[in-house]
């Protein structure tokens, strides 16, 4: 068990450091703009195209799980 609670550990810190990252790209384009190169263009518009591209059907589900996450978790405590 003490493995496991170790993976899922550095597991989540690999998920937060990779949305920092693209929270960083983000506010990089955001300052410079489109001359901040392709790569930070190319992560911007792919995020545009996710956030575009979702449902507002979606993020009321996803809203809706997020909260029943919340209260479970906050029962088991």
């Amino acid at each position: 068990m003490n493995f496991l609670e170790k993976a899922r550990r550095f597991l989540w810190s690999f998920v937060e450091l990779g949305f920092l990252a693209v929270l960083s790209i983000i506010l990089i384009h955001l300052l410079v703009g489109p001359n901040s190169g392709p790569f930070v263009t190319q992560v911007a518009d792919n995020v545009m195209k996710f956030a575009n591209g979702l449902q507002p059907q979606a993020l009321v589900g996803l809203a809706i799980v997020l909260a029943l996450v919340f209260l479970i978790v906050q029962r088991w405590r």
